[in-house]
């Protein structure tokens, strides 16, 4: 029986590829720190915000146990010659689930929201915070819209609704702060209407644990704010 290998195609693919990693992981840190001073973040910050919401994205700090029954999904190791293989599986009974919140994914673009308040609130900047609550609310709304649990996982939003959203409120309520009404529509509107005002169906959900703010850091709520400060 003949055998085909097609690793002469795909190796110098494989190579060029490691070799541009370290160059597309500085392009894609320079975008982010780019959109942090779009929101007039100095540079030394908006660097040390992105290391914050990288590092950030793998700590979730849990908050609360909640109690349901119904099926789960687990995962169980199997190992096979040497290899380990994660095997799902359905487990019944009384289930709990972890709810937790993610620094990258909801820490990090809430402190830089409330930095922007605050900052405002000093310049007594009234009628662009009311621009921005109304931003935020319209936000709210749609992502709470377009959310919907999925079993095993979580709370899960089509990610270009956000983005794409926020952007539009920016062109037409940010005026010359649009940076600012697309990032915080953004964030927000996705942590208080897709995560927080979905908090009654998490006991719903069957996952051994859920992140408020993501799985990760560039999903959901971070990409949601920084895309839309881009595409304004």
């Amino acid at each position: 029986m003949k055998r085909y290998f097609f690793l002469p195609l795909t190796l110098p693919f494989l190579i060029l590829f490691i070799l541009l990693l370290p160059l597309l992981f500085i392009l894609f840190a320079s975008t982010i720190t780019i959109a942090f001073q779009k929101l007039g973040l100095p540079l030394p910050v908006a660097f040390t915000l992105f290391w914050a919401a990288l590092i950030g994205s793998f700590i979730n700090i849990p908050i609360k146990e909640i109690k349901s029954y119904g099926p789960v999904v687990r995962m169980t190791k199997v190992s096979f010659f040497g290899i380990t293989y994660p095997v799902p599986y359905v487990d019944w009974g009384e289930q709990k689930t972890i709810v937790s919140i993610n620094v990258g994914g909801a820490f990090v673009p809430l402190s830089v929201v409330l930095y922007e308040v605050l900052r405002l609130l000093v310049l007594d900047e009234t009628f662009l915070l009311t621009r921005m609550a109304m931003a935020i609310l319209i936000s709210t709304i749609v992502s709470k819209a377009f959310s919907r649990p999925v079993r095993g996982l979580g709370i899960a939003i089509p990610m270009f609704i956000p983005p794409l959203v926020a952007a539009i409120l920016a062109l037409l309520l940010g005026g010359d702060n649009r940076p600012l009404i697309a990032y915080a529509s953004g964030t927000m509107g996705v942590l208080i209407g897709a995560d927080l005002l979905n908090w009654n169906k998490l006991k719903e959900l069957g996952a051994p644990m859920v992140s408020i703010g993501g799985a990760g850091t560039f999903d959901g709520i971070f990409l949601a704010g920084i895309i839309a400060v881009l595409l304004v």
